[in-house]
């Protein structure tokens, strides 16, 4: 049975015909059973307009990521009745993102038309009502539903009726549309749960006069001509992939021909091409433009096939070379094969090939990695080097909903990290490594300042998983609120460095007696510090305190989470139960819990 992601491999999807055929043969198979869906997701689209194709066009694009995309469409420009009505099917099919694209002329009316019919004081007027109606309805939305609102701004017009004139006015109709907008932007600037899709944008790179096929406009009200719904879908799918959690995490980089032009060990550092010249320019910027990501959390690493003396000398000492070698977390420079490289990388980084974007202008290094590790995503490196960084740039796999402080402060945590690997080399033991460690433990309820931090947890922690159930940052806050529930976040700190919020235990109250550990996952950065003993232990003795007599553990296998299989059991849980989704483990806090003495605890 094939997944979402063999049959959009099998199928072409480059025009809209394409991705409505591969949309539609998806939904067949989905429904005959014959598609095997390891991701899915629910997206209600709601529109002024009508939206013909754009539901099998967004499965298809949903299918690249091997998502399954369970979408319902809103009837044709109903959607404040399916957004006001608390009964709608809106509500019951319990979406995971909700898309609200409204028309400026839908809530125009004659002001489209005929705007200096009012005047400067009733164009603000207007102006603010009809931002209201977009917040009410968002908002109407946030109520009712924990789904994420992705709500379209409004195309700003290229048409005034005073012409070229208009910015003169004291406040002008195209002022007044981008008020609009901006109102907006700066509403939901902080609501971590409503985003506002620049449509405006969409349409300016497209070009506002070739966006729309007037003939379909009047005839059937389609805005978007159906060539460009496959570039709207792509937009959409950017939200799509990190609510499914198919975030990319790393940028794998060759180095000849890639971070800098020419090839070192035939060129030397003076003949390759780096810096402010015509030849040189190109991939100056390129490297700009990767450590604007390094400084959003993303990971950097080198696979490259060289001399490592001659390669680490330009990393070292090229004077316009931008990355240095302390923005990487893991270098390979050797004769290897890129394949065996990644698997090392992967491996040291200690996150999963799945995570990695590689990054080589050879197209055999790609082809051999996309056929040997087809989990890696394998960016086509154009031909002409002036066009990485607009392929860098037009890439999706790092968008994100949310960045916490943990990512901004993700190269420095790997720094930190190969401190550690340096002291474990370079002391006797491994017990004699923890206690010199000096690691101090942070335990804490949740609260408006780790909320987000911890459903990104529960969204990307694999290996140490004990039940791998995702939460959104709506989910979690309800949780917090509830007298059903515990939530913690663990914070570990040691002599290298504050790795951040890296802990997460939710903890379900059935009854005075039992409690219930629902979630309980670990950050692979602080693995193998026994950090897990000290946070179990706290919970045990939270319940002990509240006279709780039973602790069940659960285990879910996931198959990424073999690592933590036998937790309850060697922490002195007992086996009390199994059926088709895991284990259920039992621990009596009259038996008592101890933690190893190295590590200092503390609940804030």
């Amino acid at each position: 049975m094939d997944t979402p992601a063999k049959v959009f491999s099998k199928n072409p999807s480059d025009s809209f015909m394409d991705c409505l055929s591969l949309g539609k043969k998806l939904e067949k198979l989905n429904s005959q059973s014959k598609l095997k869906v390891d991701s899915s997701i629910n997206i209600a689209i709601l529109s002024s307009s009508s939206m013909n194709g754009i539901k099998e066009v967004l499965i298809a694009k949903c299918s690249s990521s091997n998502i399954f995309a369970n979408i319902h469409m809103g009837e044709y420009a109903q959607y404040a009745q399916d957004i006001l009505d608390n009964k709608s099917d809106l509500y019951s099919f319990n979406a995971d993102l909700v898309i609200i694209n409204i028309d400026f002329n839908s809530l125009a009316e004659d002001y489209g038309y005929r705007p200096y019919a009012k005047s400067a004081k009733e164009r603000r007027v207007w102006v603010r009502e009809v931002s209201n109606i977009l917040e009410n309805f968002a908002n109407e939305v946030c109520s009712r539903s924990s789904a994420k609102v992705l709500l379209h701004n409004f195309e700003v017009p290229i048409y005034s009726p005073l012409g070229i004139i208009d910015q003169k006015e004291e406040y002008g109709f195209i002022e007044s549309i981008e008020d609009v907008n901006r109102n907006l932007r700066n509403k939901y600037k902080r609501n971590n749960q409503v985003f506002i899709y620049d449509f405006n944008g969409f349409c300016s790179n497209l070009g506002k006069a070739k966006i729309i096929d007037s003939k379909m406009l009047y005839f059937a009200d389609i805005k978007v001509k159906t060539q460009f719904i496959p570039d709207l879908c792509s937009d959409y799918f950017k939200y799509i992939q990190s609510l499914a959690f198919k975030t990319k995490k790393c940028i794998v980089l060759d180095l000849d021909n890639t971070l800098w032009g020419g090839i070192i060990g035939e060129s030397g550092i003076e003949g390759i091409h780096l810096g402010p010249n015509p030849e040189g320019r190109s991939f100056l910027e390129f490297q700009k433009y990767l450590l604007a990501l390094y400084d959003r959390g993303v990971i950097l690493a080198i696979n490259s096939k060289n001399n490592e003396s001659d390669a680490m000398e330009v990393i070292k000492n090229h004077p316009y070379m931008v990355l240095r070698e302390e923005y990487f977390a893991a270098i390979r420079i050797n004769w290897q094969d890129k394949v065996a490289n990644l698997k090392s990388l992967s491996d040291e980084i200690n996150i999963g090939l799945d995570s990695m974007v590689f990054f080589d202008d050879d197209p055999v290094n790609r082809d051999m990695v996309e056929k040997l590790l087809p989990d890696v995503t394998v960016v086509d490196l154009p031909k002409d080097f002036s066009l990485y960084s607009s392929t860098l740039k037009n890439l999706n796999y790092f968008d994100t909903l949310t960045i916490s402080n943990e990512d901004i402060r993700r190269g420095e945590l790997y720094q930190a990290e190969k401190k550690r690997s340096n002291l474990l080399k370079n002391t006797s033991g491994l017990d004699d490594y923890l206690r010199s460690l000096n690691i101090n433990v942070y335990i804490e309820i949740a609260n408006k300042n780790n909320i987000s931090r911890i459903a990104q947890l529960t969204q990307k922690t694999n290996q140490f998983n004990l039940t791998t159930k995702r939460y959104s940052e709506e989910n979690i806050q309800d949780l917090s609120e509830s007298n059903d529930f515990q939530v913690f976040s663990l914070r570990a700190k040691d002599k290298f460095g504050d790795n951040g919020v890296t802990g997460v235990a939710i903890i379900k109250i059935n009854n005075i007696n039992n409690w219930h550990i629902e979630t309980f996952l670990l950050s692979c950065r602080i693995i193998g510090r026994n950090i897990e003993e000290a946070f179990l232990a706290h919970i045990i003795n939270e319940a002990k305190a509240k006279s709780v007599e039973s602790i069940f553990g659960y285990f879910v296998d996931s198959k990424k989470n073999l690592l933590v299989k036998d937790f309850y059991q060697k922490n002195g849980f007992t086996k009390f139960d199994s059926d088709y989704e895991g284990d259920v483990w039992r621990f009596k806090t009259k038996d008592g819990y101890l933690y190893p003495d190295y590590i200092k605890c503390k609940f804030l």
